[in-house]
């Protein structure tokens, strides 16, 4: 499990980082109905992501992405979340190993019925983005220079 749980983060990591925005014309009918009948949202930013698409929008005032492959099935949905609804083992690793650290963002992840959290930390120049697992195990650390040369 924890083999999964890292590779998913680090498809996230590879897939954002190599993400081209596309028109929303050049989306496959099925993958735009799809979005529509799960989510019931016309406004997207659309982005290719290899073979897949990745739909960002926002609803009820949340940030989402949600990763389509070329047939409509949804991959992976990133939902923004606060900084309070991350599990309380995250703040507590949080505020032991990174108490100098800002917390700019903060996300939940459900790829293939697994759950990770995204947090985004901030100190002077340096950001990192930090995926943990369920119960605040840290999975992968990257640096904002990290995810640039992948």
């Amino acid at each position: 499990m924890k083999t999964i749980i890292v590779a998913l983060a680090m498809m996230l990591a590879i897939t954002q980082g190599n993400a081209q925005k596309i028109s929303t014309k050049d989306v496959p009918v099925n993958v735009k109905t799809s979005l529509e009948k799960n989510y019931a949202v016309k406004d997207v930013d659309w982005s290719k992501e290899g073979a897949n698409y990745e739909a960002s929008f926002e609803q009820n005032g949340t940030e989402i992405s949600v990763v389509l492959d070329g047939i409509g099935s949804i991959l992976e949905t990133e939902r923004e979340i606060k900084k309070s609804e991350l599990p309380s083992a995250i703040h507590d690793l949080l505020k032991k190993d990174y108490a100098a650290f800002e917390i700019e963002e903060t996300a939940k992840i459900e790829s293939k019925g697994e759950i990770t959290y995204e947090v985004e930390v901030e100190k002077g120049k340096q950001t990192f983005d930090l995926i943990f697992d369920v119960n605040g195990k840290l999975l992968k650390k990257l640096s904002k220079e990290d995810e640039e040369k992948e």
